[in-house]
């Protein structure tokens, strides 16, 4: 069945008859279990007309297919709480709750989440986004259900990736100590130990989930409680038996009874399996192994091609754009300049936590492997390591995504900024993403970054900027960033040729008379041009910390209104540096603000949200035009 999906779409029609009647979970457990296998199959095919039409992360929820049908067919949700680690795998979740109808939507404007959220179903338990996080809240759900009295089941469902994050094991080890009334879910994807999944793993799990088994484990540890030596090689030999078919010693340790691994596209053993484990107590470990992609051919063969996909043809599959384009992406700008920059000095380390194709670092690993170190989703150590490594000489480069850097704030902190360690941060998406929304903007990092001491905080206007800046907080002896947006920037051509910015000075890109604009960064292009229109003065800050005091002060002396503008919170941002001068020199001058409000900013386009946010061209014009005629409305009130 692995390609039914596949040749399905061969034709233009899909036919769905069982999946048409299902719009809960309640009228998919009206099915006798022998029609399941057809539910996932019309999924798969529903799944991939949607998302190819719309877009979206694809492959992880075409491998997650069998497996949410078993939980949403065996547990009673949404009163059993199923938690998505993630929810890239979580379509075929919406799919069963009532939304097939709006999967279209997807991450688009006002359409459905890309992620679980709460306040868009009853179904979705938790709202995530972020890595990792599943095991900690079941549990949380799990010891609330047990302080009141419910009976509810509480489950998570994570990735191979997702655990390798300390979080998840934090977690295992809190649940394992308190003896909780948990399940989790390993979803693996991982083809390396695909030997492992057969008729004998499948049939060593069902036993090792059943009553039998757990009530003579039991039963035989009471009995030998009163010989400890009889005890303690029972317990030794029951590991051994286990380690011989199972990678489940490390889940023993932490207080949970392992189960698996299961085939994940099995669902007469998933089912039978879960069956087993409702009539458990205490911490469970189902170890699942699934394909990344199962269904469709492409997205076998290639999972990373297909993790998150914009609309494409079924039948030709991802197709490389032969459109040229005189912009380049921010994360190609860093991904060559690290390539250029590792060949220069022989120090630099780069440092990415599972994020290599996002941060633009396939060409780096590929001539230089030796200088490149992917962490997994381990922020915190990414930050460390890091730290550890310019403590002894190297020159590291943490390349990260905005929201992901505020995992490691304590880090950031304590082990960099305190220490004054010439550690150099390339954050990557920061601003407003698009379509993975709020979970995913990068809008609070000027923010949380320019209280901290010793640190150079810059923020490009352009690609080559982009790349002088990278280079500049390199040469640097204590810690810099450069943060950047997703995507294109205005077209600057990038000079091969590096030079050294100097440190906390900003550029007048275009002088006026009256209106100061106070540009940082993604604002710069638009503030410009709005600029020129109104004969307004236009700066290109560059610089967030150090501010550019001087030339604040020089333009406070030459205009009446200064406006701020930046793709950051509006609170503690670039606009509040500002404003922090103007202070501490005793400056009576009208400043406003203009940044994100305070309010999240829903999925979309990039643009969408920027111009949700009043910070695209229209908008911040039509900003600047209401600040420029609000003195002149205020003294038409008095005078009247």
């Amino acid at each position: 069945m692995a390609f039914l999906a596949y040749t399905i779409f061969m034709n233009t029609e899909i036919n769905t008859p069982l999946l048409d009647k299902i719009d809960s979970p309640a009228d998919l457990r009206k099915l006798p279990e022998s029609q399941l296998d057809q539910v996932a199959d019309e999924i798969r095919e529903f799944l991939l007309y949607s998302v190819s039409k719309s877009g979206g992360h694809f492959a992880a929820s075409l491998g997650a297919t069998e497996l949410t049908i078993a939980l949403h067919y065996l547990y009673n949700t949404p009163d059993d709480r199923l938690v998505w680690d993630v929810g890239h795998q979580a379509y075929i979740h919406k799919i069963l709750t009532g939304r097939k109808e709006r999967l279209n939507t997807i991450r688009q404007w006002k359409g459905l989440a890309p992620f679980p959220k709460r306040d868009e179903s009853d179904y979705d338990a938790f709202g995530v986004g972020h890595s990792s996080t599943s095991i900690s809240a079941a549990l949380g759900m799990s010891t609330a259900a047990s302080r009141s009295g419910q009976k509810r089941k509480c489950v998570a469902i994570i990735g191979d990736g997702g655990l390798t994050a300390g979080m998840a094991f934090e977690a295992l080890n809190h649940a394992g100590a308190q003896h909780s009334d948990l399940l989790v879910i390993l979803n693996d994807n991982n083809m390396s130990i695909s030997p492992n999944v057969g008729a004998l793993s499948n049939r060593f799990a069902q036993l090792l989930s059943g009553k039998f088994y757990s009530s003579v484990r039991k039963s035989g540890k009471k009995v030998l409680s009163n010989i400890p030596a009889a005890l303690e090689i029972a317990k030794r030999a029951e590991e051994h038996v286990k380690g011989l078919i199972v990678p489940g010693t490390l889940f023993e340790e932490f207080g949970f009874n392992y189960i698996g691994p299961v085939d994940g596209h099995d669902l007469s053993v998933l089912i039978s399996t879960l069956k087993n484990i409702q009539k458990l107590e205490g911490p469970q470990f189902l170890h699942v192994i699934t394909k990344k992609g199962k269904g469709y051919a492409p997205a076998e063969d290639d999972p990373v091609k297909y993790h998150g996909v914009t609309p494409f043809d079924l039948k030709k599959g991802i197709i490389p754009s032969n459109k040229s384009s005189s912009s380049l992406s921010y994360s190609k700008v860093f991904g060559d300049w690290a390539c250029d920059m590792a060949k220069l000095d022989h120090r630099f380390a780069a440092i990415t936590p599972a994020m290599r194709e996002g941060s633009g670092l396939v060409r780096f690993e590929k001539e230089h492997p030796d200088k490149y170190f992917d962490v997994a989703i381990a922020e915190q150590h990414s930050v460390t390591v890091a730290a550890g490594m310019a403590c002894d000489g190297l020159k590291p480069v943490v390349a990260i995504y905005s929201t992901f850097l505020q995992r490691a704030y304590d880090q950031l902190i304590h082990d960099v900024a305190m220490q004054n360690l010439p550690v150099l941060f390339a954050i990557d998406r920061a601003g407003c993403v698009g379509a993975d929304g709020p979970t995913h903007n990068g809008v609070y990092d000027l923010t949380f970054m320019r209280c901290l001491p010793n640190i150079v905080l810059m923020t490009p206007s352009d690609e080559n900027e982009c790349r002088q800046m990278l280079y500049t907080g390199f040469q640097l002896n204590q810690p810099a960033a450069v943060r950047y947006p997703r995507g294109t920037g205005p077209g600057v051509k990038v000079l091969n040729e590096m030079t050294q910015l100097p440190i906390g000075k900003g550029e007048v890109r275009h002088k006026g008379k009256n209106i100061a604009i106070l540009a940082f960064g993604t604002m710069v292009e638009s503030c410009e041009r709005i600029g020129k229109e109104l004969n307004a003065t236009v700066v290109n800050m560059r610089f967030v910390k150090p501010i550019d005091e001087s030339l604040i002060l020089n333009i406070c002396e030459e205009h009446h209104l200064i406006i701020t503008v930046e793709e950051n919170v509006v609170q503690g941002g670039a606009g509040s540096a500002v404003n922090e001068v103007l202070a501490a020199y005793g400056i009576s001058q009208r400043i406003v603000n203009h940044g994100l409000p305070d309010r999240l900013i829903q999925h979309g386009t990039r643009d969408d949200m920027l111009r949700d946010a009043g910070l695209d061209y229209e908008g911040i014009r039509n900003f600047i035009m209401h600040q420029i005629s609000e003195p002149e409305k205020k003294k038409e009130q008095i005078n009247s």
